[in-house]
Formats: C-alpha cells, structure tokens, sequence
C-alpha cells in the first residue's frame, strides 16, 4: 500500500506509487508524457469523493485541484469557462459576484466540477439534468500529453463528458450559466409513504429541486426537502401538504449540526445557499459512512421503491438515511439518466463494510426489474455483465475510450472489471517514438 492516502470517507486506500498536483495545464501535460514514456499508466484524481477504486492508478495520479480556476464568462453564449479542478461552491461564488448561476447543484458545494460531471453526479428536479448536462465544452489532455477540446455537437461529445477519466485528463469545462435567482427551501416532516407511493411524480414536482430522506422502516417519510426558486409564478408555501407538517424549526441530517445545513425555514436567499445541502463553510457531511445510489426509472419510482421497502428490516440497521432524488433524461451515453426520467435512490450508510455488503445484493435484486443504474462513484456490487445490461452505450463508449488511448494508460482495474476499458497488462507499452 502507498502513502498516497484514501478517498474522503476512507473506503478506499489508494495503491498509486504518486500524487502529482498540477499548477499548471502544462505540468499536467508534462506528467501524462512522463508516465507515456515509462510505459506506467496515470489516472485522474479530483476532491476524492468516491467510494471504491475508481479513481485509483498502479501507477501516478494527477489531481488539476491546484490549477488556478481562472473563470471566463462568454455573456453572448451564456457559459462560463473554468479549471475544471475548481470546487463548485467556488464556482458558484463567483458566478453570483458576476449576477449568473448555474441550473443546479449537488448536495455538497465542496466537490470539484471535473470530478462530479466524469460520474454523472447529480442534483434534483424532474427538469433538472445532471450537472453533465451543463457541458457545453471540455478540454483535456490525452495520452499523448496533448491538449485537446470539443463542444457540444462534436464527434465523441456524448461519449466523453460522463467520462470516468477513462481517455485523458480533463483541465476546463465550459458550462451552461443563467441570470441569478433566488431560492427558498421548506421542509416538511410526517409525509405517509403510501402518499407518496400513490403519486409519486405530485411529490417529486411540488418544487424546482426536492428531496425526500427516509430509513425505509417508518410510516411516514422522516422529511421532504422543497427548494423552490421565488419568482411571480411562486405559491405560496402551506403549512401542511399531503398530509405532511412544514416545520418551524431546523432540522438535521443522520444526526449532524443543523448549522451545517443551507438555511431552511422559507428564508430567501441566493441559489448557491439553497441548492445544496450542505454550506460551503462546513466539513462535508460526515465522512464516516458509505455511500451507494441506484437510477431507475422515473415511470417505475412507486413500484422500484415499493420493491426495495420489502427489505426494511435488512437496511434500516445499517442505515443513516436515504435520499431520493430526481433527475430530468438527457443523451449523455454513461449518465444514469440516460434516455429516461430517473429517480435517483440513494443510501447513506454506517461504516460497517461488511454488513453493507450483505445488504446490497438484497437491494440490487429488488432493483433488477427496473434494470436499475448504480452510481459510478459510489459502492455497488455490479460486474462487467451487469453493467451491460442496463448501459445501452457502454460497448460503443468503450470503443471511444480505446480508440482515444489505444494503449490503456488511463484504464484501471475498475474500468475493466466494468467492460469499460478493455483489459489488458497493467502497464501500457512505453512511447519509445523519438
């Protein structure tokens, strides 16, 4: 094992020989040619909010963290264009100095851009794409060190953005952006689960992004989250909906510091306060726990989540929370929401690796008739095979991705245990081209 250091929460200790942190497009490209020339294989490496061993090498690993951000807003095509190691609360901050935001966020401000749209990270809203529908450009470095980019509508465009680091280094994204608006966020507690199993999409669409957290074994959902953006077109808020109570006082999260939340309670504020659930401020979450989410398909919520209910009592003692999202289709060929309305079923659990394993085939079984999705990022038990099944793009994202790096200096074991790369010795030939 190197000393290179583990992911975020711990689950994973990387076996990577090095850490390179790039300060510049340059020295990320100097460090692909380096590895090139050896015949060691390197892969890139954002905020380390992963799960497994995605984002793992044999041999360096590049992190663009430390490439200035460097934002450039184009207001005649509405984007912005920035080092894609930027976190986006960062982001976000500077957009709103500008008077622009972006369509959506996840629920932490502190991940880096690069890093969440490479896993198809999401925030929520039945209209809402994932954060790798805002792509509008990229620009990355390939195996040959070289600085490449493509826009939207591009050969490869669709292949690429949800792209796990599998073909290169990606240095600045330009993403969609929009005037700044303004949020509110409700919660309401004591919504009954066969309310919501009765209509789901009324649940989902009662705000411009929401939330539901539940431990699967209550009657009654813990809390519905409803960030609303505060236009002319926005109702009022009732104090009960569906059956549930708005609450008056803030809540928490699997047992955290309600000041570590985004404000809640109705209170305006700016998108960048709102969308999230976390403050930029404050540590993220907890770390200490494991993280696993399945896509299926928005049509089939009430009888995906009815399916996975019937195994409460196995989930809810290993269980901090789950979150159920939504996320609007798009054609991006390795997102979760690919060519269907998804429902984003997410669970965040105890650090206890070995239970959680065993609860995860009970899960995944449930999910099979829904040809459910699991998260790229973040723990499941799928193999080559399965993925197949439920990844319509994936031998022809494949083919990008060895056409791309002929030699497999970005491929890892977990892209070949996936059918993402093909496998092949764990080092690449060395570039002896003079």
């Amino acid at each position: 094992m190197s000393d290179v250091g583990g992911t975020w929460a711990g689950t994973h200790q990387f076996v990577a020989a090095e850490v390179f942190v790039a300060t510049t497009i340059v020295e990320a490209q100097e460090a692909v040619r380096r590895a090139a020339s050896t015949g060691t294989r390197v892969r890139a490496l954002g905020t380390r909010h992963s799960f497994t061993d995605l984002a793992d090498s044999s041999g360096t690993l590049v992190t663009v963290t430390g490439i200035a951000p460097d934002p450039v807003i184009d207001e005649a095509a509405m984007t912005v264009t920035v080092g894609a190691g930027v976190a986006y609360g960062n982001l976000a901050t500077w957009l709103e100095s500008q008077g622009f935001a972006l369509h959506n966020m996840g629920s932490l401000p502190h991940i880096s851009v690069a890093g969440a749209v490479a896993t198809g990270t999401h925030g929520s809203g039945v209209k809402n794409g994932s954060l790798a529908t805002a792509v509008a450009a990229l620009e990355y470095v390939d195996a040959r060190g070289e600085v490449m980019s493509l826009a939207r509508g591009d050969k490869d465009f669709e292949a690429l953005v949800v792209g796990l680091g599998a073909y290169g280094i990606v240095t600045r994204i330009t993403l969609d952006i929009q005037p700044s608006y303004a949020m509110r966020q409700d919660v309401y507690s004591g919504l009954p689960w066969e309310t919501l199993l009765a209509d789901v999409d009324a649940v989902v669409g009662a705000g411009y992004s929401v939330s539901l957290f539940t431990t699967w074994a209550e009657l009654s959902l813990e809390q519905v989250w409803v960030k609303s953006r505060v236009d002319a077109s926005t109702p009022l808020v009732p104090a009960t909906w569906l059956g549930a109570t708005r609450l008056t006082t803030p809540t928490n999260l699997v047992g955290g510091d309600p000041a570590a939340l985004t404000e809640q309670l109705g209170a305006e504020g700016r998108w960048l306060d709102r969308l999230p659930h976390f403050r930029l401020e404050n540590t993220p979450s907890n770390g200490d726990e494991i993280q696993t989410e399945y896509f299926v398909p928005l049509a089939s919520a009430a009888e995906a989540l009815a399916a996975v209910q019937t195994h409460a009592s196995a989930i809810a003692p290993h269980l901090l929370v789950t979150e159920l999202r939504t996320v609007a289709a798009d054609e991006l060929w390795l997102s979760g929401a690919f060519e269907r309305e998804t429902l984003a079923i997410h669970f965040t659990w105890r650090n206890s690796p070995a239970q959680v394993r065993m609860v995860l085939p009970l899960i995944e079984a449930a999910l099979e008739p829904f040809a459910a999705r699991p998260h790229w990022g973040k723990l499941h038990l799928f193999d080559g095979v399965d993925i197949e099944r439920v990844t319509p793009m994936l031998g022809a994202a494949r083919e990008v991705f060895e056409r791309l790096d002929p030699t497999g200096m970005f491929s890892n074991d977990h892209l070949e245990r996936l059918w993402l790369r093909v496998p092949r010795d764990d080092a690449p030939a060395a570039d002896t081209t003079p």
